[in-house]
């Protein structure tokens, strides 16, 4: 049942129950080579059932991201000092067309959708991953750099292969996870080239109920879940 704030909570023994359309959680990500969250992003809960999570991220959601100590835009900072350099995180806006996002349970990646002003729809965007982790106000993971964009003509590329070298050049990643990373990514595109879920879903005809608010990023946006504290 939901707590008050939107947010179902766990059932017994801590398992998660299935939250409903229209209930507010967390989409989180921990900073890779360590355990604080760096990236909270309120949504929405589109569906949540066994075989699937989609939630949608609305613009102008107030969000936390990281930046570097100084305040310096990550992107700003050259690809070779990017992941060495102390960070901070600040709070900011999603700004531009929303973004809907699906993860299956235990897989290695969530499929993501953009689209154009006007509901043009642009690409769906493979973000390879730790499976996502369920607690009682949201799903954790963690990012693993390297990507994939999918295009309405079903054609598909690589994305931040520069970032994902660095990142194991930079120690964030060791041999076997990236192997393991390079693995899932050869799934997904096998999963792309057979054209199945969730690229012939049809999601990009989705749209978003107008009668839901846009969640409020909460103060304890970086709780430790009482699941995993130890």
């Amino acid at each position: 049942m939901a707590d008050g704030t939107g947010v179902r909570n766990v059932g017994t023994g801590g398992a998660a129950v299935h939250w409903e359309p229209g209930d507010q959680i967390l989409w989180r990500y921990r900073e890779n080579g360590g355990a604080r969250i760096h990236i909270a992003r309120p949504v929405t809960v589109v569906r949540d059932d066994a075989e699937l999570l989609a939630v949608w991220m609305a613009p102008g959601t107030q969000c936390v991201k990281p930046v570097l100590a100084d305040g310096t835009p990550l992107h700003r900072e050259p690809l070779a000092s990017r992941y060495t350099k102390p960070r901070g995180v600040v709070r900011d806006r999603w700004f531009g067309t929303g973004v809907l996002k699906l993860a299956r349970p235990g897989e290695p990646w969530s499929v993501w959708l953009f689209w154009e002003p006007g509901w043009k729809f642009k690409n769906w965007y493979v973000n390879l991953e730790q499976p996502l982790v369920r607690w009682e106000g949201g799903v954790d993971s963690e990012d693993h750099f390297l990507d994939i964009c999918v295009y309405p003509d079903r054609s598909w590329g690589w994305c931040d292969e520069d970032e994902f070298a660095q990142a194991q050049a930079d120690g964030l990643m060791d041999a076997q996870l990236a192997e393991r990373v390079q693995e899932a990514g050869r799934s997904a595109v096998a999963e792309i080239s057979a054209w199945g879920s969730p690229f012939a879903d049809g999601w990009q005809h989705w749209r978003p109920d107008p009668s839901w608010d846009v969640p409020l990023l909460p103060e304890d946006w970086d709780r430790t879940p009482a699941h995993l504290s130890t």
